[in-house]
């Protein structure tokens, strides 16, 4: 940089003779006389005690130099003539004034006319002040307690003449470029005199050491503002900074001003909104604010090179080589050669802090904030306010970031950040040279003849082929210390490549990076990734593994390369639950986090590329012992890691993280064995026995793995962490759907009961560990429970599964199981006392036992899964039955409606269906409880339709001829007792039963007896007499018995609720408190449209997720909308993650969720004007106009919409945020003219409320609610908005325009003016790869809580297309399970339903005593108005 300019060293070194006195011609009493006097007079004018300041007498140019003469030599005395030093000092600092643009009074006036000559004088003679005497020894003065305090003295009136010196370089407008380049001049030359010998402890170098650099360094920006110095300066200062590097004040000085002129350089090169550079008050003012842009960047560059190769600080033979040090080395005995000297103990400390100060310098113009610079700076506290992120990484990662999903969200890099390449050129020499040191360098640099300190391009670097291998360890080391060794400098060493893994892990989308620069990268990360044969982790291994978590998903050439080193670096940290680190500094759970961040972006990777093999980036010079590795060998050594990782970890985000890493290889193996119908390479493959199956890596062998080592788990050690609890239990609900081609019964039956364990143990937990995260957990124990009984109904043909199932269903809704422990009684179900653990439990243990018997095993229903419910009700009946088209409200009116245990209501329809040509009783029974609608229909029969057709030719075939043949019958006496009872003596039980003569207790009631007796002997005389009349008189045929004419009116619906046992004639019914049934009024207004709201409540849970397109540095919502509109805007591969996210369906024939109220859950008529599909699209078919993608289960529905600026919702959303009285579920109500006469009631999904004087809620009967009340109603319908973003370009992941997104995302359920001001967004990035990969990044609401997250993806993931879409809708759908449970006060659908069919009772019941029950019974239904 400075070859071709002189430098001053010489001059700096040898010394100068302008600040020599003549009185140093005299003898020295002499001169010390003289000067005492002289100086005593001087100092007398200036004002300095109790006297005012008087002008000076000196008035000749010749006057003043004579004084000035004397002066110069009383500032030579030795120390010991303190009070005479300290005079001359005060009279030169005053004079210095007359640089001010007023001067103090004292300055003589020949001073004041021409101020620079003087300055420039005075300047030369202060160097004395700073300067051994002659035949002194520095080294003897702070041996002694007087020559400390002496040293003391000299020390304050040094910093005298620096203030003085600052304050002039500051204020003065009157220094010229002469007097700069002195000023400059002498501050190097003291700097050199103070700091050039080795150090030494007390001594005046070591106590100015920082204060005479810091005025150093301070000056020279204030130079470079006003007067620039010349290349000669500049290159005197960086080879006299080479001369003090073996102080480690100069290193934190460089790092000062390096970091305050990077920052004022980040203003003007990236903007304002780049990431600022956090550095202390005090050093935000070195830069003068009036420097130029162009003087900034010139003198940042120069700064930045001032001390040379930081590398050199790990060689101290280097930095020794200096005449200072020879000079000790050959007058003193102990030390032979200079680099032994003691001083240089410091330099491991030395070299970390210049690492560091790179580094920083590294990540400042990556746009990565600091945590903390205040130890690269100064050894002193500092007053910057830094954020209190806590820095876990050793002492050589002091930018180590946090990472992971659900903790502190690691700092994202600036999207404006510098390229690699343009930083490899500043800093990739250092920090290439710095990582291999103690190695000789694996590549070659051919420079030729160049001079010192010259900049050589990349593109002149070749890599030499023997420089490939990795030779051993340096052994010139024989002359260097014990405590010098290259080991010392290991943290230094793991900075630098904790700096170069961040540089190469910035790689921006598309960009490219020289190949120079990865192959010297992928070397020395072969070298660092090395692991010892004891195991342990040392702080370089530990910086990068914390460092390169996105070294795999950033597209690097060539950077697979690094995966056996990396997974052999993996087995030493993930397997062990106690890491052995060579340094404590080093944080265990965040070196864990940052190696599960790097396992993630390789689970994909074995089934990827298959068989395609590794090349070796230092071949092996023997051929015949040579082995290819392929990707997929490496297979069973990830899933080891993975599943040893999760068996050790303790920490709650490590296990969550590996939990989404262990569901990603299950499903991604069981994917590919279904698809491809292949198994594994030869070497994994074959039938897997007992014996090989945990060594075995199909998807088989996981699914056993992952589902014993998470049960065990979870009933061990995870059951009192919620969040590690719901991540477990979500992988067990993924693991139950996941299709594996060998399912293991055994593994199942186990699962399932283990998740009866879990729940019995939470809900045993003592009364004070019950809180809402204990609950939470069990209602998704329950939920997890319920998803393997559905997807795995052979459970239940065990006896012994269906008792353990039964019991837990009993324990969530009673509180307690009727078979305890053993020894204990056991208790009758109707006997027990319901206490549930609490409301939400028994609504899970209510629902688990509801799909139980309507769901698991059973043929679903043609709609399934679209509807659990039957798609007809009382306007289809009656359109079957009377062959006419009703609307709701007449409808109706055919039915009778019932109200059974509060929860259940059922509509009965009397009249046949017309579909039966047989007149037998029919009812049709509509019933609806809190889990759907189902209908039944019902008819009476006298044979079973198997022998309906046997059928007589004749009408009325009579009855058969008696036998003309009549046998004689003997007869008997028949005896009910034998002969020997008679003989058999009473006793007094015989007598227990009185006559009848002896119970009359009155004459009337034997006058009563004997007329009775009469009555009875009267008809007993007829009926013998008809019976002879009849045996002798011949039969007449109209005495023919025939059956009955068949009844066409009869009563079915009391039929069939005293079949059902609701209703009992026989005895006297009474209206109890709880009436097991209820009468409802169909008559009433607003029946019909409360009707029709209650069948517009879905008993499934319903979530939309919205999906975009966004190209590269697309930041509007109307450019990525348009996107989508054209097959050509968009990826092919975002149309085929589209089709495995679910099942395209028509809004207008699809009966269930569709993303929008206005198109859910009812088949509508498709509109007009709409236009026609778009056969060309790019994914806006699904907008909800024409199609969405749906998905659902027994329990949710899950719809997918790609927004566009055109879809109808958005105008019919806008509408009815316009008027504030509409409400959204009742507004496709009102449109088809079903309006109520009650306007206090509203038509809302608002169902958490329950019937008056309950414990559910306010009545919703009250037209005004409370304001809690209108927050709880809020938050119930607020849906949880996820957002997935298909993203060209990784940067634009950074600031996404998710608040103008959030415009084109409505569903129906919002309030108009919180829709685009909502925080509550879940974004789910995807980022297709080079490699046909895909990249996932995460990112939850502001400040929400961990519980927010959800597997099985992961931030950071790297996934296979074949697997996004199945674990995007998994991640969705369990966000929006999470966010659920987070509010205790929404109620589940189901609930919801009963709490709303509750109301309507409360709303429409009649109260009717027995005879009004039985006159409706019997009444014919009224029709008069249809």
């Amino acid at each position: 940089m400075y070859s071709e300019w002189a430098s001053l060293s010489p001059q700096i070194q040898n010394g100068s003779n302008e600040n020599l006195s003549v009185l140093g011609k005299l003898p020295s009493a002499v001169g010390k006389e003289v000067a005492i006097s002289v100086v005593k007079n001087l100092v007398t004018n200036l004002g300095l005690t109790t006297q005012p300041a008087e002008p000076s007498s000196l008035s000749s140019d010749k006057e003043v130099q004579w004084c000035m003469e004397v002066i110069c030599y009383g500032l030579s005395l030795p120390l010991s003539e303190h009070d005479t030093i300290r005079d001359c000092v005060h009279v030169y600092c005053e004079w210095l004034s007359a640089m001010e643009s007023v001067p103090k009074i004292s300055v003589p006036k020949p001073i004041c006319d021409d101020p620079n000559l003087y300055a420039r004088k005075i300047i030369q003679h202060l160097h004395n002040l700073f300067v051994p005497r002659k035949g002194e020894e520095w080294s003897f003065l702070y041996m002694m307690e007087y020559g400390t305090d002496t040293v003391n003295r000299q020390a304050v009136l040094c910093h005298r003449v620096l203030r003085t010196l600052q304050n002039m370089a500051h204020k003065s407008s009157r220094i010229n470029q002469e007097t700069w380049e002195a000023l400059l001049f002498f501050l190097l030359a003291i700097n050199d005199a103070l700091l050039g010998p080795p150090t030494l402890k007390e001594d005046i170098g070591d106590q100015l050491c920082e204060r005479v650099l810091s005025a150093l360094f301070e000056v020279w920006l204030l130079a470079c503002s006003k007067c620039f110095p010349p290349p000669p300066l500049w290159k005197t200062l960086r080879e006299s900074c080479m001369r003090w590097r073996h102080r480690i004040a100069l290193v934190e000085q460089w790092n000062r001003v390096c970091l305050a002129l990077t920052a004022r350089l980040l203003e003007f090169l990236y903007g304002p909104n780049f990431p600022e550079l956090k550095i202390s008050e005090e050093d935000a003012h070195l830069c003068p604010q009036n420097m130029s842009r162009d003087c900034i960047a010139q003198t940042w560059f120069r700064m930045v090179h001032t001390i040379g190769n930081p590398v050199e600080l790990c060689q101290p033979q280097i930095v020794s080589q200096t005449p200072p040090f020879l000079q000790f080395a050959i007058s003193s005995s102990n030390v032979v050669d200079p680099c032994q000297h003691p001083c240089l103990n410091v330099l491991p400390s030395i070299y970390l802090k210049a690492i560091k100060g790179v580094a920083s310098q590294v990540d400042a113009f990556l746009g990565i904030p600091k945590a903390a610079l205040i130890g690269l700076t100064s050894s002193r506290s500092s007053t910057v306010h830094i954020p209190t992120t806590p820095n876990s990484g050793p002492p050589s990662a002091s930018s180590i970031t946090s990472i992971g999903s659900g903790s502190e969200p690691r700092p994202a890099l600036a999207p404006a950040r510098s390229r690699c390449n343009s930083i490899l050129h500043t800093y990739g020499e250092w920090l290439f040279e710095s990582a291999h040191i103690g190695y000789k360098s694996p590549y070659h640099v051919k420079t030729g003849a160049q001079p010192e300190g010259s900049v050589q391009r990349p593109s002149s670097l070749l890599l030499d082929k023997s420089g490939l291998s990795l030779p051993p360890k340096n052994p010139d080391l024989s002359d260097v210390p014990t405590n010098l060794t290259i080991d010392k400098f290991e943290s230094g060493k793991a900075e630098a490549f904790g700096a170069l893994c961040r540089i190469f892990c910035s790689k921006k989308t598309g960009e490219e990076i020289l190949p120079v620069y990865l192959a010297r990268f992928y070397l020395a990360l072969k070298v660092g990734l090395q692991t010892p044969k004891d195991k342990t982790c040392g702080e370089v291994l530990s910086s990068i593994l914390l460092n390169s978590a996105d070294l795999f998903r950033c597209d690097l050439d060539g950077v697979n390369v690094l995966i056996p080193s990396v997974i052999s670096a993996l087995e030493v940290v993930m397997p062990e639950k106690d890491i052995k680190l060579r340094s404590g500094s080093v944080s265990k759970i965040e070196l864990r986090r940052a190696s599960i961040q790097l396992l993630l972006s390789l689970l994909s990777l074995p089934l990827h590329y298959q068989n395609l093999p590794i090349k070796e980036l230092c071949p092996s010079t023997d051929k015949g012992n040579a082995t290819h590795v392929t990707f997929a060998l490496l297979k069973p050594r990830l899933m080891n890691i993975l599943i040893n990782a999760l068996q050790a970890e303790t920490d709650s985000v490590n296990c969550q993280m590996l939990l989404g890493g262990l569901m990603l290889s299950v499903q991604d193996s069981a994917t590919m064995e279904e698809s491809e119908k292949v198994l594994q390479p030869e070497n994994t493959a074959g039938h897997e026995s007992s014996s090989n199956l945990l060594s075995s890596d199909s998807a088989h062998a996981l699914f056993v793995r992952a589902t014993y080592l998470v049960c065990h788990r979870l009933i061990s050690s995870w059951r009192q962490d919620l969040n590690v609890s719901l991540a477990a239990l979500e992988l067990l609900s993924g693991l139950a759907r996941t299709k594996i081609k060998e399912t293991d019964a055994l593994e199942c039956k186990r699962a399932v009961k283990w998740l009866c364990d879990y729940i019995s143990y939470q809900c045993s937990r003592p009364p004070p560990s019950h809180s809402k995260d204990l609950h939470s957990s069990i209602v998704a124990a329950f939920h997890c429970l319920s998803t393997w009984l559905v997807h795995h109904p052979d459970l239940l043909k065990e006896k012994e599964n269906v008792m353990t199932v039964m019991e837990v269903v009993e324990l969530g809704i009673s509180g307690s199981k009727s078979q305890g422990k053993p020894g204990e009684p056991l208790k009758i179900k109707e006997d027990k006392e319901l206490k549930p653990v609490s409301m939400r439990v028994r609504d899970a243990a209510d629902s688990l036992l509801t799909i139980i018997m309507e769901q698991v095993g059973n043929v679903q229903n043609p709609c399934s899964p679209a509807t659990t419910s039957s798609m007809l009700e009382e306007v289809s009946l009656i359109k079957y039955c009377k062959g006419e088209d009703v609307k709701k409200d007449k409808a109706v009116e055919w039915f009778r409606y019932f109200v059974i245990d509060n929860h259940i209501l059922l509509a009965l329809l009397e009249e046949p269906l017309g579909n039966d040509p047989d007149p037998v009783p029919t009812i049709t029974a509509i019933v609806r409880n809190s889990f759907g609608r189902y209908l039944w229909h019902f008819e009476l029969r006298d044979l079973p339709r198997s022998k309906m057709g046997l059928k007589t030719e004749e009408k009325d075939p009579g009855r058969p001829l008696p036998g003309r043949d009549k046998q004689k019958r003997a007869k008997k006496n028949i005896k009910f007792y034998p002969d020997s009872a008679e003989r058999i003596p009473k006793c007094k039980m015989d007598g227990s039963i009185p006559s009848l003569d002896s119970c009359y207790s009155s004459d009337e009631d034997m006058v009563g007896h004997k007329m009775l007796g009469k009555l009875v002997d009267e008809a007993h005389t007829r009926e013998q007499v008809t019976a002879k009349k009849e045996k002798s008189q011949p039969r007449h045929p109209n005495y023919e018995c025939k059956p009955p004419p068949r009844k066409t009116e009869i009563q079915t619906s009391r039929l069939f609720l005293s079949s059902l046992g609701l209703i009992n004639f026989d005895g006297e019914q009474g209206i109890s408190e709880h009436p097991q049934l209820t009468v409802i009024d169909n008559k009433m207004s607003g029946f019909a449209a409360d009707l029709e709201l209650l069948d517009f409540m879905s008993p499934r849970t319903w979530d939309t997720v919205h999906l975009f397109y966004v190209r590269s540095k697309q930041t509007s919502a109307e450019q990525i909308c348009n996107n989508v509109l054209k097959k050509d805007g968009v990826d092919p591969r975002f149309l085929l993650f589209l089709g495995s996210l679910g099942w395209p369906v028509d809004v207008y024939k699809h009966p269930g969720w569709t993303g929008h109220v206005a198109t859910s859950w009812k088949l509508l008529e498709r509109p007009r004007d709409l236009p026609p599909e778009d056969k060309n699209h790019g994914g806006s078919l699904f907008n909800g106009d024409h199609q969405v993608i749906y998905w659902a289960d027994v329990s949710s529905e899950l719809a997918f919409v790609v927004p566009t600026l055109k879809s109808r919702h958005l105008t019919e959303t806008s509408a009815v945020h316009a008027n504030p009285d509409i409400t959204v579920p009742g507004r496709p109500l009102s449109a088809q003219g079903m309006s109520t006469d009650k306007p206090s009631r509203t038509l809302s999904l608002d169902l958490e409320k329950g019937p008056p004087n309950t414990a559910s809620g306010v009545s919703l009967i009250s037209g005004k609610d409370s304001p809690s009340a209108v927050r709880r109603r809020k938050a119930a319908m607020m849906d949880t908005k996820v957002v997935v973003l298909w993203v060209e370009n990784f940067e634009d992941t950074f600031k996404p325009p998710i608040a103008d997104l959030l415009s084109v995302t409505s569903t129906g359920l919002e309030s108009g003016p919180l829709l685009r001001d909502r925080q509550d967004v879940f974004v789910i990035f995807l980022h297709p790869l080079e490699s046909d990969l895909v990249r996932v990044k995460l990112q939850g609401p502001i400040g929400s809580k961990p519980l927010s997250f959800a597997i099985p993806l992961v931030d950071g993931m790297v996934a296979s297309r074949r697997v996004i879409g199945n674990l995007v809708r998994q991640t969705a759908l369990n966000i929006c399970r999470r966010r659920r449970l987070e509010n205790d006060a929404q109620h589940a659908p189901h609930v919801r339903r009963r709490l709303k069919i509750q109301d309507f009772t409360q709303r429409y019941k009649c109260e009717m005593n027995v005879p009004e029950l039985c006159l409706h019974l019997f009444n014919k239904i009224d029709i008069s108005s249809s």
